[in-house]
């Protein structure tokens, strides 16, 4: 246990029973963190992203029912895939294609959380970058799905892409160190 808390180099200074005697306090010292953070609350960003799929999809179907029922397009017409995106207008396929982008870099999101759940490595560092995700997300869903400014959407894409990179990049450095 020492070892993943103290370089190996001081731990050579000292002998077994020296070891065995300050052990507690190292442990106390090396845990306190993981002590005060609960792992499971990396669950908050995991469901605010969960939710925020569920919102998209209702807006998704408001924006698509409307528009059918408003132009009296007939079922028969929607039955090739891609035909609604192809006759509907932005204000309707926006969300629908933002509802596709919520499974594409969130999936690594989830699998990284529960990564970081089932190994006990939850810190406020992971959960601190889970929330910049899931709130830059949230802000290019707006974005996406209503005035769709693509700079905008390209900055926000861009912020909440980089904070699921940094949870991969440290977990995969703390795990290949391990």
């Amino acid at each position: 246990m020492l070892e993943n808390c103290i370089n190996n180099e001081v731990l050579r200074k000292f002998d077994e029973t020296q070891k065995a005697e300050i052990g507690f306090i190292l442990d106390f010292y090396c845990n306190l963190e993981k002590s005060l953070m609960k792992q499971d609350a990396i669950f908050s960003p995991f469901f605010a992203t969960l939710f925020l799929t569920l919102l998209v999809w209702v807006y998704m179907y408001i924006r698509r029912i409307s528009f059918i029922t408003k132009n009296k397009i007939s079922s028969q017409k929607l039955t090739t895939p891609g035909t609604l995106a192809q006759i509907s207008p932005p204000n309707v396929s926006n969300p629908s294609d933002n509802l596709k982008n919520l499974f594409e870099i969130p999936v690594l999101f989830y699998g990284l959380t529960l990564y970081l759940f089932v190994t006990n490595q939850v810190d406020i560092v992971y959960v601190s970058a889970a929330w910049i995700f899931v709130i830059f997300r949230a802000l290019h869903s707006v974005v996406h799905c209503t005035f769709n400014l693509i700079m905008l959407r390209f900055y926000l894409y861009l912020f909440s892409t980089l904070a699921v990179w940094f949870i991969a990049i440290r977990a995969a450095l703390i795990h290949l160190s391990v």
